[in-house]
């Protein structure tokens, strides 16, 4: 297909609506259940679906049922539903997939950026939330218009956008199981909340980690007690949770000790991962803000900077995308600095965050980090781990010939150049579920999230040419659905 029509129509949108749309969409703090309990007394979530909703109505794509779906005591949901054109029938269908909710604020933004303050620098808009996912919704809704308004035969397109994916999509399966029915017969699931290696063509997840999340408590006394006379009697609960921590991961190489939590790499991955490295080179570590001094060529080789723990672009994708890994993400029981007197503190709380290969299952994964970690506590401390509850991963089942084709056709056409094919270290339930309910499914699963975008983190933004060649190469593909 000649993307030129499809790509003015799509850029235009993006420019006169989507980008002043996003900017709204910036401004409004609407943070994911998880980290803000009152969100249904705020409104945030509500507004966002809103304002998705008004916007998408006045479209003008033909046939278009667009209404805000809600079951008592969960997160809002938007669903749409459009008819085929040029003669193909209703029963198959394209399903898009997106999320309106939010990550909290994040502390280390540039002066003059904040979580919900919008800026565009450099065809980039900042701030919280616009490619983690607020575009999509967008973005799929113009994939459909663009189509239409070049009259191009297109499938049957359905689309569900979430509220509470950031909290681990706990209300979806609810909502999956009464819009199932409404869904047809789904042929291709274009999901857009995932990664891209970089900004210079359209890359596809092949696969996405799974997670496990709780909390390691560990408790020595019923209330803190002055340093000097506790400390040499009574364990520091800080070096109790160290000792735990070790029995998980090895606190020199990272690399995880439990074996329940690894899995071998298929093949196909293997191979995918070195054609992978082998385009983006040492920008698979580079793009991250290290700190020292810079690793460009020809910088002070005397400087201390800090390093990747491979800079094998290789091993660095496969370390994302199939490997174990841990993260503490938060930390309670620590006062901040400037208030900590000589006292040994009763208790540490740590947020734990295991990233799990594709294929191991989440609850198992689970539980054996809970035997772990509570198995004979040193010195009789209490110790609990607190789980949040397994997320299983996801592996795309093998791509059809007819997409792998329209994949190239729509980035050379979009880009210039061949699709890329990586795997991805986060988490989205939604796929794993969709994988168990639509067994013959062909995915598109793809995104914004490029280089130095830093989602959840600070100084987060969107590629805004990138997510517009994006939204043009997906309509090419859903084009080529039959």
């Amino acid at each position: 297909m000649d993307l030129s029509e499809l790509k003015a129509f799509t850029d235009r949108k993006w420019d006169e609506e989507i980008v002043p749309r996003l900017v709204d969409y910036v401004r409004v703090p609407a943070k994911s259940p998880a980290f803000d309990a009152n969100w249904r007394a705020h409104g945030h979530l509500d507004a966002v679906v809103r304002s998705a909703r008004d916007w998408g109505a006045a479209q003008g794509i033909a046939g278009l049922k667009l209404k805000i779906v809600e079951i008592a005591g969960r997160t809002p949901c938007l669903f749409f539903d459009v008819p085929a054109t040029g003669g193909l029938g209703n029963e198959r269908s394209v399903l898009f997939y997106g999320h309106l909710d939010k990550q909290p604020e994040m502390t280390g933004w540039r002066e003059g950026m904040g979580p919900w303050t919008p800026v565009i620098e450099n065809g980039r808009l900042y701030g919280r939330g616009a490619a983690d996912d607020g575009y999509a919704v967008y973005a799929a809704l113009t994939v459909i218009a663009a189509l239409d308004a070049r009259q191009a035969p297109r499938p049957r397109c359905v689309g569900l956008i979430e509220t509470c994916e950031e909290s681990g999509s706990p209300d979806l399966p609810a909502y999956l199981e009464r819009l199932a029915p409404r869904l047809g017969d789904v042929r291709l699931v274009a999901g857009l909340d995932s990664g891209c290696g970089n900004y210079d063509q359209l890359w596809v997840t092949t696969s996405l980690r799974g997670l496990v999340g709780g909390e390691l408590v560990v408790e020595v006394l019923s209330e803190g007690v002055h340093s000097g006379a506790a400390s040499g009697i009574v364990p520091s609960s800080f070096r109790i949770a160290r000792q735990l921590l070790n029995r998980i991961d090895d606190p020199k190489t990272g690399e995880v000790l439990l074996p329940e939590l690894h899995a071998a790499i298929p093949a196909e991955r293997l191979v995918q991962a070195r054609a992978a490295g082998g385009i983006l080179g040492d920008q698979v570590w580079k793009q991250f803000p290290w700190v020292g001094c810079s690793h460009e060529p020809g910088a002070h080789a005397g400087a201390a900077h800090s390093m990747p723990t491979t800079t094998d672009p290789v091993e660095g994708i496969l370390n994302r995308t199939w490997r174990p890994a841990l993260s503490v993400t938060g930390a309670a029981g620590l006062p901040g600095v400037d208030s900590a007197g000589n006292v040994l503190r009763p208790k540490t709380s740590l947020k734990l965050s295991m990233r799990i290969p594709p294929t191991v299952d989440g609850q198992r994964a689970t539980q054996a980090m809970k035997r772990v970690l509570e198995a004979d506590p040193p010195y009789g401390a209490r110790v609990r781990f607190e789980a949040e509850g397994g997320a299983t991963g996801w592996n795309a089942p093998e791509t059809a010939p007819w997409l792998r084709r329209a994949l190239d056709a729509a980035s050379l056409g979009a880009f210039g150049r061949e699709a890329g094919w990586i795997g991805e270290g986060g988490t989205i339930p939604f796929m794993n579920m969709l994988g168990e309910r639509f067994p013959a499914a062909q995915f598109l699963i793809t995104g914004v999230l490029g280089p130095q975008s830093n989602a959840h983190g600070p100084n987060e933004f969107l590629h805004i040419d990138y997510a517009k060649r994006l939204t043009a190469a997906v309509a090419a593909v859903v084009a080529a659905v039959r």
